[in-house]
């Protein structure tokens, strides 16, 4: 079986408020993106990297994945105005005979290698999984305006979806073809299909490194 990684990395981190692109920000001394890169260089079901950049980035990606031998990374192509659009154009230079596709943002450096695999894994029996954490904090409907609340949801039915998100090719390309570019992650396009998502029990220390609070717990966590 033949599995890729799309790295979606173009976003400009902008609530990071940083004169670096978010995946050249050095966390003790190495950049966001090689931590990001490391599990999948390291794992045997993964048969190639696609990482895709911020347009102006490339030559720079380029040189990361040199300096710190990321030989799985075959290609570097640039990316959209949306990370649906960036997916997209990761999905459009994945190859045909391809049998998965692995998802993983850019930002969530500190995915491991045992949780890549058991993701992979389950992808493998269900054709579509994602991690996820249950929510650990009680959870409200308001109503947005007047900032009211309108009811307090179930926490027991409620987990924090993040990534890596895996799926067949074909059933990620047909998901992709009747998008219209607006979801906030690819198994919510994947859903519109009808298609089954199979949730695999993540790691809280898996965040997406989003705000300068962000940093500061990637900081501590290493």
């Amino acid at each position: 079986m033949k599995i890729q990684a799309i790295i979606p990395t173009a976003g400009l981190g902008k609530r990071l408020k940083s004169k670096t692109l978010k995946p050249f920000i050095p966390l003790k001394g190495k950049a966001i993106l090689a931590y990001t890169l490391r599990p999948f260089q390291r794992s045997s079901l993964i048969d190639s990297v696609i990482v895709v950049a911020h347009a102006g980035s490339i030559k720079r990606v380029q040189d990361l994945i040199k300096k710190y031998k990321l030989t799985k990374v075959v290609k570097v192509v640039p990316g959209g105005k949306t990370r649906t659009e960036s997916v997209s154009h990761g999905l459009r230079a994945s190859d045909a005979d391809t049998d998965l596709l692995v998802i993983h943002d850019g930002a969530r450096p500190f995915l491991t290698k045992a949780l890549l695999e058991k993701a992979v894994k389950e992808a493998q029996a269900f054709s579509a999984a994602v991690v996820a954490v249950p929510v650990k904090q009680t959870i409200k409907v308001i109503a947005p305006r007047k900032r009211e609340v309108k009811k307090t949801l179930n926490r027991d039915s409620l987990w924090e979806i993040q990534t890596p998100q895996i799926f067949k090719r074909e059933i990620l390309v047909k998901a992709y073809q009747r998008s219209n570019n607006h979801a906030t992650d690819d198994a919510a396009l994947v859903e519109r299909l009808g298609v089954k998502v199979k949730i695999v029990m993540g790691d809280y220390r898996n965040i997406k490194i989003t705000t300068r609070e962000d940093l500061e717990i990637a900081k501590a966590f290493l």
